[in-house]
């Protein structure tokens, strides 16, 4: 669903897992910093609102989003967390560098999740131009920071959470 048509910051809290026994490694691209760090202070706040303890939250920043997926490669060998969030903003410009930087974080960040076993979350802005990515990090459109937050933390529960026999499972949270 596009952005657009959905306010990145509106969810249920009361569908949210307590997160108060969660790891959490955060990874933030120092590129659009206003932007970038705007993503980190809903993504921090939202975490520790749903219980996870600050001292659980390891927080790494590499130097652009291509970097992403390196930065979550080297807090996965130092740290052990339940979920992995990767931070970043990619605006368009006038050449196609941004189409090869979101595929190699989406396509790095679904192989760590598939080698590591642990939640790798896309929790990066690709906009066209810079007032897309303002609305998308605290704007208009709410913050992608927050709404990576809750996806690491339904993630995180749902690894943790073993699936049993064949009953039938609710859907949704």
């Amino acid at each position: 669903m596009a952005s657009a048509l959905k306010n990145l910051s509106a969810y249920n809290d009361t569908d949210v897992p307590n997160a108060e026994e969660m790891t959490f490694g955060l990874v933030v691209a120092e590129w659009n910093t206003h932007i970038t760090h705007a993503l980190y202070e809903g993504c921090y706040n939202t975490l520790v609102k749903h219980g996870a303890k600050p001292e659980n939250i390891y927080t790494m920043q590499v130097p652009g989003s291509f970097e992403l997926t390196a930065g979550a490669r080297i807090l996965n060998g130092q740290q052990n967390v339940d979920a992995v969030i990767c931070l970043g903003c990619v605006i368009k410009g006038e050449t196609s560098h941004d189409e090869y930087i979101n595929q190699a974080v989406a396509i790095g960040l679904t192989n760590l999740g598939l080698t590591t076993g642990k939640p790798h979350i896309f929790g990066l802005i690709t906009t066209n131009n810079e007032q897309q990515a303002l609305d998308r990090a605290g704007g208009k459109h709410g913050n992608k920071g927050v709404e990576s937050a809750i996806t690491a933390i339904r993630m995180a529960f749902l690894k943790k959470t073993p699936i049993k026999g064949k009953e039938k499972r609710a859907i949704g949270f």
